[in-house]
């Protein structure tokens, strides 16, 4: 019997996994490590209970994007919505890359940029970061005067680095966008850990989107909600690929109460913060090299570059961290997500345990 084959360019392709392992400590995925708060949680039941599961949801999800724009203090047609941010990006790369286009990242960096390009059948260019995962604003400008992509990505707070793109990078970039009417995609899933945004820089340029998720500061990862801030013009594209209905009606609700909680999230992330120092201070007593970080997670290598044998002993001890030691440029290297403060403990004493041979 013959079997269906998929497009030839997708054949290579593998998908995008983090491995699930039954452990007690998870600090792999990037997600927040407590619940909202209850009342969080009784908002969204009680707005559930009301919902007319008959009818189709707000095709517009109005209420949440006038919601999400007050928060930026924008319009709410500058707001698109959909299931997380993956579901964003995708929408981007199906509305401007696509066959006999160029997409430019610069690696190492999220995964999936690089993974929708290819799928939307895209041609992917990929600049490279400094030894210590940076970018030269003059560089990278070039790269774009170069290649012209279509879609130009930057990662900032970058995945899996952590490292905070300089402004000057943003903008060098944002000018050389601009000359020739392409785009430039501001991936700040972990945007409220970082110093700075590039939603400054939106200012009516249309060459610009900034994309951001619930599912890390809001502490939403199992609603799947992101959205992006960028030109009405730009969300009049997206909305034309887009699925209709794609955003479910208790997704809705979800965002929506989940904006009434603002103090709530700052609280966390402010902690997060705090967790995220004593995690690097621990990291380097242990002779760890560590990048600096403004995202939830911090990347390091342990000493002798043995980052498979240190996954393994973790996992050994019911801990579980994110095995990037065999990724581009990142040889014996491991992230770990900053958990709660008893969980981040367990991690530094796993790691004193087996660098220290206890």
């Amino acid at each position: 019997m013959n079997v269906p084959k998929p497009r030839d360019d997708l054949s290579a392709l593998a998908g995008y996994h983090s491995p699930q392992v039954d452990v007690e400590v998870r600090l792999n995925t990037n997600e927040a490590p407590e619940a909202p708060p209850i009342e969080f949680s009784n908002a969204v039941a009680e707005a559930v209970r009301k919902v007319q599961w008959h009818r189709y949801p707000d095709r517009s999800a109005g209420e949440l994007r006038s919601g999400i724009a007050k928060l930026h203090a924008v319009g709410a047609e500058q707001i698109f919505a959909a299931n997380g941010s993956n579901e964003v990006l995708q929408t981007i790369l199906l509305s401007y890359a696509g066959a006999g286009r160029k997409v430019l990242t610069f690696e190492p960096t999220y995964a999936l940029h690089t993974h929708i390009a290819r799928i939307v059948g895209a041609t992917v260019v990929s600049g490279q970061r400094d030894e210590q995962f940076g970018i030269d604003p003059g560089e990278a400008a070039q790269m774009v005067k170069q290649h012209q992509p279509s879609v130009t990505f930057l990662c900032s707070p970058n995945n899996p680095t952590g490292i905070v793109d300089d402004p000057s990078v943003v903008s060098a970039v944002l000018n050389e966008v601009s000359a020739y009417g392409g785009l430039l995609v501001v991936d700040e899933a972990y945007g409220q850990f970082a110093p700075h945004s590039a939603l400054e820089l939106l200012d009516g340029n249309p060459s610009l989107v900034v994309t951001r998720t619930y599912s890390k500061t809001w502490a939403m990862a199992g609603a799947r909600l992101g959205y992006l801030v960028g030109d009405p013009r730009i969300v009049d594209q997206l909305e034309k690929v887009v699925l209709p209905y794609h955003l479910d009606s208790a997704t809705q609700a979800a965002g929506i109460a989940a904006l009434e909680f603002i103090d709530d999230m700052d609280d966390r992330v402010n902690t997060i913060i705090g967790q995220r120092t004593i995690v690097e201070q621990g990291l380097a007593d242990l002779g760890c090299t560590v990048w600096p970080s403004g995202a939830n997670f911090v990347l390091f290598r342990p000493p002798e570059q043995n980052g498979d044998q240190v996954w393994s002993e973790l996992v050994d001890r019911s801990v579980l961290v994110r095995n990037t030691a065999s990724w581009p440029r990142l040889t014996g290297s491991l992230r770990v997500t900053i958990g709660t403060e008893p969980d981040n403990a367990r991690f530094l004493d796993a790691m004193s345990d087996i660098l220290r041979g206890s």
